[in-house]
């Protein structure tokens, strides 16, 4: 099976089009959204203040999901996540991407400036859904093999949900509206083959508000380096930890010196740092610890990290070496809060979003937490409002044995490991649609 550094270009007709294909079927499913409000906020977090409170369920959730045929539902003219951006300084994106892509427009509509995907997100997309297969049987027909086919069908998503946030790209001079596409997870131990991959998803993809995602593993630290270097915005995902992030920043710094540009201002990036799935990993140290103070400190420490990560993000982005990159147009690497959803029902469903809210920052947001934000979310500056609690847990936690390398270390390994195999089973999932569509693999 061809890699993504050997693979020919796509086809001209898949490359082309600038415009987004509003073609649709009734018998494709659509995405149905609707937004309904409470007088009241059911469940709170309290954003001054990282301990958590219970949550209880909302009654009246903002709605995205795959459902009958009959078109979007409409969409609240004004929501928090308008607030979020016009407030405080936050970018509200989402975290998903399906076919038909016009289905993202009410989201734009109520405030989403951008949009992130991976290689578990495409898997689902794919796999589900039928919207796919009359480029796919062309494609197959036409030649490509299985993986080539896969990544026309990713380009043409990506091409057209950067037409839909092309105009907020237009009117924040590049500051947002972006969309994601990851490099191949098979790359993440590869530093040339990453620098490679990128280079084509850029010149394929051949959209200004695209973002290439590349993975924070030490091999593909250079590759951010060398591609931030090469004027190719990245989005930089799977960072677990403290340490990691700031060679991260340092890899866009670096990247940005060597590039030799003169007009900096069109090469940006954020650096995505995974929240949720620490929590999901120290609960389980904590538990084994066993301790009433170890226990008493579940579900704080992914929260606290990402305020510490914060902290980083302010020193790194100041000082003569950032102000002389300044001059030349450079842009400050955003952070992005990933993983933002609850995995444990006992936590507060804003929990990942609600304390983690600052100016120059992203937060992407899966369809459970962009549900829970937008029904009872509070818009309020949260992210250094408890530095030094936060700076409290984090030593709690280290002085109980919580080994913060070895988190970052174990979850880096289950995230580059988890994309890999939707990627592979996407790859499977292809092979028998090409089977069942009577179409001969290469």
């Amino acid at each position: 099976m061809a890699t993504i550094s050997k693979l020919s270009n796509p086809s001209t007709a898949a490359l082309s089009s600038s415009s987004v294909n509003t073609r649709s079927s009734s018998s494709l499913p659509k995405i149905f959204i609707g937004f309904h409000f409470k007088t009241e906020s059911t469940s709170k977090f309290a954003s001054s203040h990282l301990s958590l409170r219970n949550n209880h369920a909302f009654r009246a959730p903002l709605i995205v999901k795959c459902s009958a045929p009959g078109g979007n539902g409409s969409a609240a003219k004004r929501t928090t996540l308008h607030d979020l951006y016009e407030q405080e300084g936050q970018s509200p994106w989402y975290d998903n991407l399906c076919r038909p892509v016009t289905d993202l427009l009410p989201l734009i509509a109520s405030g989403v400036r951008g949009v992130t995907s991976n290689p578990a997100i495409f898997q689902k997309a794919i796999s589900s859904s039928n919207a796919y297969n009359d480029q796919f049987r062309e494609l197959v027909q036409s030649g490509n093999d299985i993986e080539a086919a896969y990544w026309e069908l990713v380009i043409k998503d990506i091409q057209d949900a950067c037409k839909l946030f092309e105009s907020i790209y237009d009117e924040t001079d590049g500051g947002d509206g972006y969309v994601s596409v990851e490099v191949s997870p098979r790359l993440a131990d590869d530093t040339n083959g990453t620098v490679e991959a990128a280079k084509w998803l850029h010149k394929v993809v051949n959209r200004p508000n695209v973002y290439i995602k590349i993975p924070a593993t030490a091999p593909c630290i250079p590759s951010i380096k060398e591609v931030i270097s090469n004027g190719i915005s990245v989005n930089v995902t799977l960072i677990f930890s403290i340490a990691r992030y700031e060679a991260v920043i340092d890899a866009y710094l670096d990247g940005l010196e060597a590039s030799g540009l003169s007009d900096l201002s069109r090469v940006t990036s954020v650096a995505s740092f995974f929240v949720s799935r620490v929590d999901t990993l120290i609960d389980k140290m904590l538990e084994k610890i066993g301790t009433p103070e170890a226990l008493d400190l579940r579900g704080k420490a992914a929260v606290a990290q990402a305020v510490l990560a914060y902290k980083l993000y302010q020193k790194k982005f100041s000082g003569p070496r950032w102000e002389a990159l300044v001059k030349k147009g450079a842009k400050k690497q955003r952070v992005l809060w990933a993983s933002t959803s609850v995995k444990n029902p006992a936590y507060p469903d804003t929990l990942y979003v609600a304390p983690l809210i600052g100016p120059d920052t992203v937060s992407t947001m899966p369809d459970q937490a962009l549900q829970a934000f937008v029904d009872h979310g509070t818009v309020s500056r949260t992210i250094d409002s408890n530095v030094s609690e936060a700076e409290g847990i984090y030593s709690a936690l280290e002085k109980l044995g919580i080994d913060w390398s070895y988190v970052g270390n174990q979850l880096e390994v289950e995230g580059v490991d988890s994309f890999k195999k939707s990627f592979d089973s996407l790859l499977d999932t292809l092979q028998e649609k090409a089977n069942s569509l009577n179409l001969v693999s290469l």
